[in-house]
């Protein structure tokens, strides 16, 4: 089979499906299913095209990824702010931190690997949905807190073929 062209979608299908070219991947969404009109907390996966910003990896459990994406190592003083209240709200920050937050560096696996998403971040909208990535899944695919999760091995796959362009499209279908 052919490799996907770089700037095709990453599609995400019910039941668990994500699709990038001719290839499948099983894949996790949120709890709260998949929602047109995301809100901080419902556990949705938001529907919409989203663009893929940059990749975040831990170097103490993985080597940089391939990709063609712009590529940044964690720390255990990385998180991210999902306190709607906050200026830094939907936006990285430094632990520690007195906004409520997500901390990146997890004893899981699932955030060994992740790509950051362009949801909700151009403008952030407060209470609009944080923290929306594309990450690991954990081995028994677990639904996440609104993310799209896939098996690590895949997401090198993935991340070794997609080009700059392309975008992570979840279709309101699944509602």
């Amino acid at each position: 089979m052919s490799a996907p062209p770089a700037e095709s979608d990453l599609v995400v299908e019910p039941p668990g499906i994500l699709r990038w070219g001719g290839r499948r991947f099983a894949c996790a969404i949120g709890w709260g299913g998949v929602r047109s009109n995301k809100r901080e907390g419902d556990g949705a996966t938001p529907a919409g095209r989203f663009p893929l910003r940059r990749v975040l990896y831990r170097p103490d459990r993985l080597a940089p990824p391939r990709t063609a994406l712009p590529v940044m190592p964690l720390s255990p003083e990385d998180g991210w702010c999902d306190d709607p209240d906050h200026p830094l709200y939907n936006r990285p920050l430094r632990l520690p931190h007195e906004a409520r937050h997500e901390a990146l560096w997890r004893a899981d696996r699932v955030y060994d690997l992740i790509v950051i998403l362009g949801h909700n971040d151009d403008p952030v909208v407060p209470g609009a949905g944080s923290a929306v990535f594309l990450h690991v899944a954990r081995p028994d695919y677990a639904p996440t807190a609104g993310c799209v999760a896939v098996a690590a091995g895949d997401l090198l796959t993935i991340l070794a073929g997609v080009g700059g362009r392309a975008r992570l499209r979840v279709p309101p279908s699944q509602a």
